[in-house]
């Protein structure tokens, strides 16, 4: 089946099989391997992009479903060669451990920021519940969306 996807600015038209899921279209056919699978399952939020804007987990979703939509994965975050401010805060406020989670963390993140730019310790944490880090208590990660939270602002 034939698709037309826009993914971080850039248009694809790829022939692919009905049945293959879109976070195997954008690590197998665009090499964008930032999006991580890690249960297929929809239970850990490694693989969320977003799809017309909206936070959505990639092993959930058909890559026919993604025809004539536009997405952005954690590669298309980062405009001109500077960090998006959610990246940066990871980075700053030590948000990650070994890495695997944070792409969907960051992705979902920016979503809920964006949705609500002053969120609450308990928003985030409420925020962030389909999306399951292995290594951290979580609290550097609710750091880390606060300070995005306030740099988002120009705070």
């Amino acid at each position: 089946m034939k698709i037309s996807v826009t993914v971080n600015g850039i248009l694809y038209e790829r022939d692919i099989e009905p049945r293959m899921l879109l976070v195997h279209f954008l690590r197998e056919e665009l090499n964008l391997t930032g999006t991580n699978i890690g249960c297929d399952t929809s239970q850990c939020g490694a693989c969320t992009i977003h799809m017309d804007g909206k936070p959505l987990k990639a092993c959930t979703a058909l890559a026919v479903m993604a025809d004539g939509r536009s997405i952005t994965t954690i590669e298309g975050l980062a405009q001109s060669g500077q960090l998006h401010p959610m990246q940066d805060a990871f980075w700053e406020k030590h948000g990650l451990q070994c890495g695997f989670c944070t792409p969907g963390m960051i992705m979902m993140a920016t979503a809920l920021v964006r949705d609500n730019p002053n969120p609450s310790e308990e928003d985030i944490r409420h925020g962030l519940e389909g999306n399951l880090c292995r290594c951290t208590g979580y609290q550097n990660i609710v750091r880390a969306v606060q300070y995005a939270a306030d740099q988002m602002k120009g705070g």
